[in-house]
C-alpha cells in the first residue's frame, strides 16, 4: 500500500483517473506513465502523465510496456498535465530507464 503523501516521479507507472475527457482522449481510471520530475511534481502539484492502454494499434508514438502488473503501450502523444492529488494517483511500479528513454524520443519528435 502506498502512503497518502505519495508524489509521482519520472518513470513511475501509476493508476490515474483521466475523467473528464473530450474527444479522442483516453478516459477513465487507467495506468499511466509519469514524464515529469519529482521536483516539478512536488512544487507544482501537477504531473505530466501519458496514459497506458492494453490495446496497441501500432501507432508510431506507442512505447511497449511489459511488467508483471501492466502490459500494453504508453501513448506518448497523449501527455496530460493533471493535479496528482485530485486524480487519486497510486504507484504501481517503476519503469526501466530504457522505457523512459523511448518515451523521451517520441516526445522529442512531437516538440522538435
Amino acid at each position: 500500500m502506498v502512503a497518502r503523501n505519495y508524489i509521482p516521479g519520472r518513470g513511475d507507472i501509476v493508476w490515474a483517473d483521466f475523467d473528464p475527457v473530450r474527444g479522442h482522449e483516453e478516459q477513465g481510471r487507467r495506468p499511466a506513465f509519469a514524464v515529469s520530475s519529482l521536483e516539478y511534481n512536488s512544487r507544482s502539484g501537477l504531473a505530466l502523465l501519458c496514459p497506458i492502454t492494453s490495446k496497441p494499434k501500432g501507432y508510431p508514438f506507442e512505447v511497449e510496456i511489459n511488467l508483471a502488473k501492466i502490459k500494453g503501450v504508453i501513448l506518448a502523444d497523449q501527455v496530460r498535465s493533471v493535479d496528482w492529488s485530485k486524480r487519486r494517483i497510486k504507484l504501481i511500479a517503476k519503469a526501466d530507464y530504457s522505457v523512459l528513454e523511448k518515451v523521451r524520443e517520441r516526445l522529442a519528435l512531437l516538440i522538435n
